[in-house]
């Protein structure tokens, strides 16, 4: 009876062992813990092991990386910027001999780049784009005001010199621009390699205007007026860049273009009556315009933001040898051999600068966020 009342017990005890509480049998134990031997094991010689040798988890594999890399997006932008902006300084000439009425082939392209880019966003075909904000408003209206006031310092810099002459003063713009960099945007001084690159480029333009047909300079005034606010354009554009948080590219392109076009609007009164006398086919030549001038808005502000304000002003004077060349070889023969050996040897000095690297210790500029 002891014996039974003891095996009873027993069996009750085990009875009310949780399942988490181990099984008393050592060999049971083991069998359980032990993997089994399957025949796919042994042809394939992996035997089971009582404790594996490591008990960290396999590392998964990492996705291929499909983001477009720095280099690549910064060759496609300054690419992408090169061909509009060339093509634009073309297609802007042809229009002007449709229809003179300069300050309305202006208008329409900014105005008409903002309208395009809302309604593609309206419809899909761009994902992100920033929303009208006060904040963001005041940050680009500079942008906007220095953008009129460069046009008409341009215009009236070319009542008093001819192109080939302003042609020289811009040229030398990256050299101020370039110590610019230095004191306001965080930028080392170029190396005298691209000092020499800068240097060349700037003979190879007064090379070009003194030889060419009429090399004329009357008020000094608004050339250097027209320098100043140029140099100013490019180191705030930079500064908008690098400061003010945007959701996408286009985002930039709707407020700058949005907002210079306000004032344009208003300089347009004296062509009312040429625009009402428009042919057809000059509206069509305005509309092929515009949709250039939305390509050069999106690459140029995508590659503003990539490249320092040196480097994307002597972007722009290389897009005004090749529009030169093109122009000459087109329209205008007035160019002498020696002119455009000059022109070459401006593209060749521009192709040895190299940006300078940014400061290791830099002052941090305040951000305007959403």
């Amino acid at each position: 009876r002891e014996t039974l009342c003891s095996l009873g017990c027993a069996s009750h005890e085990r009875r009310r062992t949780p399942l988490s509480a181990p099984i008393a049998h050592p060999r049971r134990k083991l069998a359980l813990l032990a993997p089994r031997l399957t025949p796919s094991n042994a042809r394939l010689g992996v035997w089971p092991t009582l404790f594996p040798t490591s008990t960290t988890r396999p590392e998964r594999t990492a996705l291929p990386d499909t983001t477009m890399s720095s280099t690549t997006k910064t060759i496609w932008a300054v690419s992408g910027y090169m061909l509009c902006s060339a093509t634009l300084l073309i297609g802007n000439k042809y229009a002007v001999t449709k229809l003179e009425a300069p300050s309305f082939i202006l208008w329409a392209q900014l105005f008409g780049t903002a309208v395009a880019v809302k309604s593609a966003h309206l419809l899909g075909l761009i994902s992100q784009l920033d929303e009208i904000e006060p904040t963001k408003v005041r940050a680009f209206m500079p942008v906007a005001l220095i953008f009129c006031a460069t046009i008409f310092t341009n215009l009236k810099s070319l009542e008093y010199a001819n192109v080939e002459t302003f042609m020289i003063f811009r040229f030398s713009t990256p050299l101020c621009i370039s110590v610019c960099d230095y004191f306001f945007l965080g930028r080392s001084l170029p190396s005298p390699r691209s000092w020499a690159s800068l240097l060349a480029l700037l003979v190879g333009a007064v090379g070009y205007g003194t030889t060419d047909s009429a090399f004329v300079v009357k008020g000094y005034e608004f050339c250097a007026l027209w320098y100043f606010i140029f140099c100013c354009d490019q180191v705030y554009l930079k500064h908008v860049t690098s400061t003010v948080k945007m959701e996408s590219n286009w985002g930039r392109v709707l407020y700058s273009n949005l907002l210079a076009s306000i004032p344009l609007f208003f300089m347009m009164g004296s062509e009312v009556e040429t625009i009402r006398n428009a042919t057809p086919e000059a509206l069509m030549v305005v509309m092929v315009t515009v949709v250039l001038g939305t390509a050069m808005s999106y690459y140029a502000w995508l590659a503003r933001s990539l490249v320092s304000a040196t480097l994307f002003t002597i972007l722009g004077n290389v897009c005004k040898v090749v529009s030169i060349g093109i122009n000459v070889s087109l329209w205008d023969k007035h160019a002498s051999p020696f002119g455009i050996a000059c022109l070459l040897f401006s593209l060749g000095a521009a192709y040895f600068y190299k940006q300078a690297p940014l400061r290791e210790k830099q002052s941090e500029l305040p951000t305007v966020n959403k």
